[in-house]
């Protein structure tokens, strides 16, 4: 088996929710011989979705990895899939998995088209430079239309998008593919061999004219991205060979200048092994995507290593899981060098040294051991101690820290705490395992009641982590109803003298400043600080207490106890004690000024706001619109598609609990909805005042 980089592919599958990329993941399994069966999705047996949750919903929460292996052109490709989420409130899996990526296969169905997480996770891939394929899936559906995803994928992604096959066929009647290149048709037969076999055939006669005029677009978008060859299709097209032809098309693929466009039906087994051919034939190795950047811990230069087993290594970890047998799995990617079970590497953030135990090739949640890991690869490794998604592990002689991971505030919470007293400590242990797998999930306790908050990124997101608690740690909890994870800010610019003294014979404890509070410069969250102190009025050593003390009373707003998402405090003046002054007055003080400066403040609450899609029929479309003015929504676009209107809004999400029920009930269960996080805006003073008053009244179970 060759085991060089350069017939290595880190391959992820994205789509929205429902377009089939778990089915096409199966069936690369089966046709892979990884599996010796297939496992469907609707039947809750699929590989891949190996929680029962995901069995139970048929959706993918955790991005399950994979190896498999493929033949193409006599070479034998060794593929890495990681097959993401399509659900908006699991978006932080596509994030990590992404990154670490050099290819992705975007699924898209043929009858739904480009939908709302289509874009999200088109978007995702943009930001980590991830060249693409995509595939149009469930071609044998009712309303498939190949040539319109096509046309979205152009209009909606802005991408370039440039068909290698059309469909011979739709709906009922999809029977094969005519390949572009080869200019032949591809029958798939219809019989036990579950899609194995295929046979080549001549183009159908009604589809000559539209084969020719899609395969002069195909040859003019791909010679359009390399000036030799486009000068040779204009002197002597004859003398490009095919070999040639693919070579450029390849480049541009990893270029990100096309999108070549493959169709099929997973479910059907049509099209799946042509896929895996492109994949080989197209998408980039290690060796392509070339060497990976990051930073000199010691002294924050810019360095590089090159996807070389033989460099010092360079890896990271993008996921942690819990797993029943071996504990707690590390994902790891490796840019460089080797990773072997039993070595020492170096975590650049915590500054620590962590021994790897064992070392995994994956296969869904089923681990292979292995001796050693070399660049390029992708795999699970056991025993760390003090590891979180996002860090880098080096070798301790040659440093470098990798760029990490931003992930989105959670935007939803929900009270909760243990039926009985024995299960307290359990709790605790079990979030604190799910919080170390999960960045977008986060656990407080409220100030006021004592409560345990946890927060995500929806309903659905909460539910699945509430499930997990139950089934995989045994702790069953009593559950709050749902709570916005409002924000606080300031709107006026404010000034504020405060003294902090304590006598308690011996040595007391002093500190005196003077500061000016206002809205934070925009595009910035969290704290501006600004040390405008001359003279040495306040010592050099007190200022990063003063600046922590702030950052930490931000947690607490004056209007109703909620974090402040954004503030610029300037330090202007102050005095100390030589004998009296220490760090911790200057925390004291600097949290006590920002507590009293605020009341003096005129804060308001932000609330976060959701941008919703609907998928109504016409007749619904009236009570959809009025259902989400009542909500307190901005309709912002309407369009057709596939005979059915889709209504685009944005809505605040303390309005949006429970809508799925309301809009089935709306729509006799005719219509879906996708939402997903937009932004933090202001809620109306008329409206924030009874939130604000429903909260200091009562933060008791429901």
């Amino acid at each position: 088996m060759n085991s060089s980089l350069k017939y290595t592919r880190n391959i992820g599958i994205m789509a929205h929710i429902d377009a089939g990329k778990t089915t096409s993941t199966e069936r690369i399994l089966f046709y892979t011989g990884i599996t010796h069966r297939m496992g469907e999705v609707h039947d809750g047996a699929a590989t891949m979705d190996w929680m029962v949750q995901e069995q139970e919903r048929g959706i993918t929460i955790t991005s399950a990895a994979t190896t498999c292996f493929w033949k193409y052109k006599d070479q034998e490709y060794k593929i890495n899939i990681i097959d993401t989420p399509g659900h908006v409130d699991f978006t932080v899996e596509v994030e990590r998995s992404l990154r670490v990526l050099d290819g992705a296969i975007a699924v898209f169905c043929a009858v739904g088209g480009v939908e709302p997480q289509s874009e999200t996770v088109w978007r995702q891939a943009d930001k980590y430079n991830v060249p693409r394929i995509a595939f149009v899936n469930k071609m044998d559906r009712v309303g498939a239309d190949f040539y319109g995803v096509v046309s979205q994928i152009q209009e909606k992604l802005g991408a370039n998008p440039v068909p290698m096959q059309l469909p011979i066929g739709s709906e009922d009647n999809f029977k094969g593919i005519v390949d572009l290149i080869e200019r032949r048709a591809i029958v798939w037969k219809e019989d036990e061999t579950l899609g194995v076999k295929y046979e080549y055939s001549e183009i159908p006669g009604d589809m000559i004219d539209t084969v020719e005029e899609w395969r002069e677009k195909l040859i003019e978008a791909v010679c359009e991205t390399d000036d030799e060859l486009l000068e040779r299709f204009f002197e002597d097209r004859e003398s490009i060979t095919v070999e040639e032809f693919m070579e450029v098309t390849r480049k541009a693929v990893i270029n990100r200048t096309i999108v070549p466009i493959m169709c099929g039906s997973a479910f059907k087994n049509k099209g799946i092994q042509r896929l895996l051919d492109a994949i080989a034939a197209l998408l980039p190795s290690p060796v392509d995507i070339g060497a990976v950047n990051g930073l000199n811990p010691k002294n924050d230069e810019e360095i590089a290593r090159e996807p070389d087993p033989s460099q010092p290594l360079a890896a990271l970890a993008f996921k942690i899981a819990t797993d029943p047998f071996v504990g707690r799995l590390v994902f790891i990617r490796v840019y460089s060098g080797t990773l072997k079970a039993g070595d020492v590497v170096f975590n650049p953030r915590t500054r620590k040294k962590e021994r790897i135990n064992r070392l995994y090739q994956m296969h869904a949640n089923k681990q292979n051991p292995k001796e050693k890991i070399e660049a390029g690869d992708i795999c699970a490794g056991v025993g760390f101690k003090d590891l979180i998604t996002g860090d880098t592990l080096c070798d301790i002689k040659f440093q470098i820290s990798l760029e990490s991971m931003t992930f989105p505030e959670p935007v939803i919470g929900i009270a909760i705490e243990p039926k009985t007293q024995v299960d307290i400590d359990r709790l605790s242990g079990a979030l604190n395992k799910l919080a170390e797998e999960d960045p977008t999930f986060k656990i407080t306790t409220d100030n006021d009641s004592g409560q345990t908050i946890i927060s995500g990124m929806g309903e659905l997101h909460l539910e699945v982590l509430i499930d997990r608690l139950k089934r995989e740690f045994n702790v069953d909890c009593n559950v709050g109803a749902p709570q916005v994870a409002y924000k606080e800010a300031i709107t006026t610019v404010v000034e504020h003298r405060e003294v902090f003294k304590k006598q308690t014979g011996g040595k007391g404890k002093f500190a005196d400043i003077t500061v000016v509070f206002s809205p934070a410069d925009e595009e910035i969250k969290g704290l501006q600080f600004i040390d405008e102190i001359k003279g040495g009025n306040i010592p050099k050593e007190y200022i990063p207490a003063i600046e922590k003390g702030f950052k930490e009373a931000m947690r607490n707003g004056a209007l109703a106890g909620y974090p402040l998402d954004s503030l610029k405090v300037v330090l202007k003046d102050g005095s100390y004690h030589s004998v009296d002054s220490d760090s911790l007055s200057f925390e004291i003080c600097a949290k006590q000024a920002l507590r009293n400066g605020l009341k003096k403040a005129k804060s308001v609450l932000l609330e976060p706001v959701m941008s919703a899609e609907v998928v109504t029929p016409e007749e619904y479309m009236g009570d959809v619109i009025a259902d989400f003015n009542r909500r307190r929504g901005q309709v912002e676009g309407m369009e057709t598609k596939a005979g059915a209107r889709v209504i685009k809004a944005k809505v605040p999400l303390a309005e949006k609990f429970g809508y799925v029920t309301v809009l089935r009930t709306l729509t006799s269960g005719r219509a879906t909805s996708t939402m997903e996080f937009l932004h933090y805006e202001e809620v109306p003073e008329n409206i924030a005042s009874g939130i604000i008053e429903k909260i200091r009244g009562s933060k008791a179970f429901v």
